[in-house]
């Protein structure tokens, strides 16, 4: 299995969880690789500040003195040659790489290397715009570019979407009038999909924030 993911947060909680389902014996303990330098930094950030763990982590694994981002079949890649070695190992194993859109990094050369054996499963758990080579998988086309070269995509695509690290329209909203907005002259929109962002206009609209405008791209705006 290779998943592509953000090195900040995202690869910590894919681990989190990871080591919940090892933890549990919902999930055999087989392999898992974190194969990003800067996931591998981030991680390490993680594991020394425990007073920054909520309640759910102290009282899953602290208690038993168990690291919640380090376990036994766990491993982190840190050198360009164990990353290649990656491609010559045999068995169930799974790839966690940056970059999380599949545009850059470790990732692109493990999709290289997989996309095209129908025994590789590519999760897909975050948001892939437009014209990235993540939104091509998501999107299943039957064939890709990586690197320059065609693969034809045999490799199964799954996706998980609980992993948004954004808040959703009713959480934005709920934010909005929790605060003083009385001196608030307008509202930009500047990130979603374009269909996504004219249902949240009119959300708000309907909530009372009127001077509600989607960012175009190109367009000056004056504050």
């Amino acid at each position: 299995m290779i998943i592509p993911a953000f090195a900040i947060e995202r690869t910590q909680e894919l681990v989190y969880y990871f080591h919940t389902l090892v933890d549990r014996k919902i999930i055999p303990e087989i392999p898992i690789y974190v194969d990003s330098p800067m996931a591998v930094n981030a991680t390490s950030i993680f594991q020394i500040h425990q007073e920054c763990y909520d309640e759910a982590t102290h009282q899953a694994f602290l208690k038993h003195h168990k690291n919640p981002f380090g376990f036994n079949s766990l491993k982190f890649i840190t050198s360009v040659d164990e990353s290649k070695a990656l491609n010559n190992k045999s068995g169930p194993m799974v790839i966690i790489s940056a970059d999380g859109m599949c545009e850059a990094g470790r990732i692109v050369h493990h999709l290289a290397n997989n996309i095209s054996n129908p025994t590789t499963e590519i999760l897909l758990v975050g948001f892939m715009a437009d014209h990235t080579l993540g939104r091509r998988i998501k999107n299943r086309e039957r064939e890709v570019k990586i690197m320059g070269e065609w693969h034809t995509v045999r490799a199964e695509i799954s996706e998980i979407n609980a992993f948004s690290a954004h808040a959703d329209y009713q959480e934005a909203t709920e934010w909005l009038q929790s605060m003083d907005t009385s001196r608030l002259k307008q509202i930009f929109l500047v990130h979603g999909e374009p269909d996504v962002q004219v249902v949240f206009k009119d959300h708000l609209e309907e909530n009372g924030f009127f001077n509600t405008r989607i960012v175009k791209y190109g367009e000056t705006y004056e504050l």
